[in-house]
């Protein structure tokens, strides 16, 4: 018959599992770090991209104006209200309703590449105060920001070639 050699593993040969794993653990903890970064700049260039293509077709639908008002930690949407009933066509953030505020994840603030006015949506589906919205970051993203045109939104990867564009995609 056959002779049991039952003797179980050795301390070194556990020793050099215990090592594999940890090597392991290291090496992927570094790398989902840096892909929990690519998505959250990604999902909130994402939300950004919607929350703007629903402010258009509102302005579209109700037939008003909508505003987007920027800052590096937040944007806000307003519907011209004011005067009653259609509004002027001028943003007062003091009198036209506020739809929606967005504060943006403290990490990764906005650049946007214009001045601080604000950006507007007319009922008629144009758009004025054209931009680039980028959102600066390290992390391998597939998108990072927003393109803003006369009659369209898109999103793109931000190329510091020729002194930096947004590369819609």
């Amino acid at each position: 018959m056959f002779e049991k050699n039952n003797r179980g593993i050795t301390l070194i040969e556990l020793l050099t599992v215990i090592a594999i794993i940890g090597i392991l653990v290291v090496a992927l903890g570094f790398s989902f770090q840096g892909w929990m970064g690519g998505y959250k700049v990604e999902s909130q260039v994402k939300e950004m991209h919607g929350d703007l293509m629903n402010a258009m077709a509102n302005a579209m639908n109700r037939n008003r104006s909508y505003f987007v008002s920027w800052s590096t930690i937040r944007y806000t949407i307003y519907e011209d209200t004011n005067p009653a009933p259609d509004g002027n066509g001028t943003l007062e953030t003091a009198s036209d309703r506020q739809v929606m505020q967005k504060n943006l994840n403290a990490n990764y603030p906005i650049v946007w590449t214009t001045n601080g006015s604000p950006t507007s949506f007319t009922p008629k589906g144009f758009i004025s105060g054209l931009r680039t919205v980028r959102v600066p970051n390290s992390s391998d993203s597939d998108y990072d920001c927003v393109v803003i045109s006369t009659s369209r939104i898109n999103l793109g990867l931000w190329t510091t070639a020729g002194g930096g564009d947004c590369v819609t995609k």
